[in-house]
């Protein structure tokens, strides 16, 4: 009998390979294994999750994301009855998410097939999420009771790199994990599906924390062991710096808060001390702050009130497309800043700074447009510039975020 192949790239085991159940019996757990070339460790790993199923009674599938591999992986998938799934869009991320999105389990584990995980502990994965939890992220490192066996995990991601992002995860995003890369988790499906995830690379996996913890998700963790990895016919897909690169990125880009929103408000913080300092031109221990001190100061307040200004377009546009949850305190926020209000605000800013840029011209006019002293007139002219920009930035931006906001109106 010839093999068959689906519309969704699926390919059917061989006769005489190990049976999946029956399609009436309801599969409660999908094992979804990404594969590119991985012909040393694959079968390994496809028959360790056969057996923790089949030990425990767990009805369910291992199904082989194949991402276009050319080294017999695939035949080794069909051999062994597993469901292999072609999936043509290049990235680690976009294989998990053909595996995902073929599996027919109430719950997906998913695991790379590079035998550095023991698929034998997917029963514990199972009883976290059959006691209620949405995601369940395992942990490798011992801070939290995973083991790390020699050899197994390089030194930077070990000691710098998944712990500090591990941390950020959970300052940041509130997300209850030690150990944001591991591979190995489980969740339940529909709930994944309710995550919109966007990342086809390596960031997937800490995309599906950061959305679970911003979406309020149940989240457990499971201690597991972390063995050496098997592969001998070519080098890990994981590179060091380019994927750490791109976990920070993702990271800025999920929190307007830490990316536009902290840093604007410190520098707006430094430029009111600097006026604090620069307008009655204190003196301490020496130094005197002048008009080049209010000048800096200006400096801070426009840059910071646009990067403020950013994190309200960012978290308004995320919103909208769904690529971050709905948050109520924002919403509080649009029923009382509004575009009427912020252009009235945006005209007594306007008004404010034409008018100091009027009383310095007119002190201009007063010394018959001669010389003036600097260090008084431009404690009207710097203020004066300073509240027109920001009034000018302020109209443009209560348009803008108008726009932008009309799709969640």
């Amino acid at each position: 009998m010839p093999k068959t192949e689906g519309l969704t790239g699926e390919t059917g085991p061989a006769p005489g390979t190990a049976a999946r159940p029956p399609a009436h019996e309801p599969i409660e757990v999908s094992i979804v294994m990404p594969c590119l070339n991985e012909v040393d460790t694959l079968a390994a790993c496809i028959e360790r999750a056969q057996r923790a199923l089949r030990e425990q009674n767990i009805v369910g599938e291992v199904i082989v994301a194949d991402n276009g591999s050319t080294d017999g992986s695939p035949e080794i998938a069909q051999g062994l009855g597993a469901r292999l799934v072609h999936v043509a869009v290049q990235g680690y991320g976009s294989a998990l998410m053909g595996g995902i999105a073929a599996a027919r389990g109430k719950f997906v584990i998913m695991g790379d097939a590079d035998q550095s995980y023991d698929f034998l502990e997917v029963p514990k994965f199972v009883e976290k999420l059959r006691a209620g939890a949405d995601l369940v992220q395992g942990c490798r490192l011992p801070a939290a009771g995973g083991q790390i066996m020699p050899q197994a995990m390089p030194f930077l991601h070990r000691w710098w790199g998944n712990p500090m992002f591990s941390l950020m995860a959970r300052w940041w995003f509130r997300a209850p994990i030690h150990d944001i890369y591991c591979g190995l988790r489980g969740f339940r499906k529909d709930f994944q599906a309710g995550l919109n995830q966007r990342c086809l690379g390596m960031e997937f996996a800490t995309e599906m924390i950061i959305k679970s913890s911003l979406h309020g998700g149940r989240m457990a963790e499971v201690a597991i062991t972390l063995h050496r990895d098997g592969r001998k016919a070519h080098a890990p897909h994981l590179k060091t710096f380019r994927d750490g690169w791109r976990t920070l990125r993702f990271f800025l880009l999920c929190s307007p808060r830490w990316l536009f929103l902290m840093p604007g408000a410190l520098l707006v913080l430094l430029g009111l001390i600097g006026y604090a300092v620069a307008l009655p031109g204190v003196s301490l221990q020496g130094v005197t702050f002048d008009v080049h001190t209010l000048l800096f100061a200006s400096l801070f307040l426009i840059c910071g009130y646009q990067s403020i200004l950013f994190a309200i377009f960012t978290k308004t546009f995320a919103i909208n497309e769904r690529l971050l949850p709905a948050d109520p305190r924002f919403t509080q926020f649009f029923k009382i800043v509004n575009l009427e209000r912020g252009l009235v605000i945006a005209s007594l800013a306007l008004l404010m700074g034409i008018g100091l840029l009027l009383l310095a011209v007119n002190q201009w006019r007063l010394a018959g447009f001669g010389r003036l002293d600097y260090a008084h007139t431009m404690r009207l002219v710097i203020p004066g510039a300073t509240l027109t920009a920001l009034g000018f930035q302020t109209v443009l931006s209560s348009f803008f975020v108008s726009i932008l906001d009309i799709k969640r109106k």
